[in-house]
């Protein structure tokens, strides 16, 4: 059945998450999480499209966006295009990175925007990742309080803050308490939240389990489809990274990628 055409917000603006293609990650250190904000104000300046939130998290990510000059699809499809070129190129695959569609929602008032934008600040904290909001530096958090953010001139946060108050120190400390209130909101939530990491430790542990009789340290010696089906069931286990994988097994980032 083809898919619907996406629901048109009136007033313009979406929340948008991105996921990895069967959930893998697709931020693997600072400087690909970077790659991708970079992307984003690029295509922010080609489309004159206002950014209003973002959260980047292993697996996926949350933006607020509000449509410019093109439909936001196309613009979308910018931004992936770049990433995943840059992607690829840096480990070396092929294939898709992205799960085929973006997810997003229309946001057609405000109430329901300033939830969203608490939402996605607080996804990193609900993790486990961080225990402050401001503590995580790959979303728009620290911009909302004042401090600078990577890479600048990425956030327009006067519209979200001129709803708190028209004095900016004013607004900044009444969105800060806003933004940090505990609640259970779930907004275009399919269980996508980051998994709570496990330590190299606890990681080793749940590895051994899996692989029963084999020692950790034979596993790069097995023969390739064995491996690979060793690799893939250690990329399941719930609150591993795949770099985290990689290292403790020794064996090469991309194999675990690839596998």
């Amino acid at each position: 059945m083809p898919r619907g055409a996406r629901e048109k917000s009136s007033t313009g603006i979406y929340h948008i998450m991105i996921r990895g293609a069967n959930k893998q990650e697709i931020f693997h250190d600072d400087e690909d999480r970077l790659k991708f904000l970079v992307a984003l104000k690029k295509y922010k300046q080609v489309a004159e499209i206002e950014v209003y939130g973002w959260c980047l998290m292993g697996n996926h990510v949350h933006l607020i966006l509000k449509e410019g000059l093109e439909d936001l699809s196309i613009t979308m499809k910018r931004i992936g295009v770049s990433y995943v070129w840059y992607y690829n190129q840096k480990y070396k695959t092929t294939g898709h990175l992205f799960q085929d569609r973006f997810k997003s929602e229309t946001v057609e008032v405000d109430k329901y925007l300033l939830i969203v934008l608490r939402y996605i600040h607080q996804n990193p904290v609900k993790a486990g990742l961080v225990k402050k909001v401001d503590e995580w530096k790959w979303s728009s958090c620290l911009g909302y309080y004042g401090k600078s953010t990577i890479p600048e001139a990425l956030l327009d946060s006067s519209f979200i803050l001129n709803m708190f108050a028209e004095d900016w120190n004013t607004a900044k400390k009444r969105f800060k308490e806003f933004n940090q209130i505990e609640n259970n909101d779930k907004c275009l939530d399919e269980g996508t939240n980051e998994r709570t990491r496990l330590s190299d430790e606890e990681a080793r542990h749940e590895i051994l389990k899996l692989i029963n009789e084999t020692d950790i340290a034979q596993v790069k010696g097995l023969p390739k489809i064995q491996r690979d089906e060793v690799l893939q069931k250690v990329k399941a286990i719930d609150g591993i990274t795949q770099r985290q994988a990689a290292r403790i097994l020794g064996v090469s980032p991309n194999l675990i990628f690839k596998a």
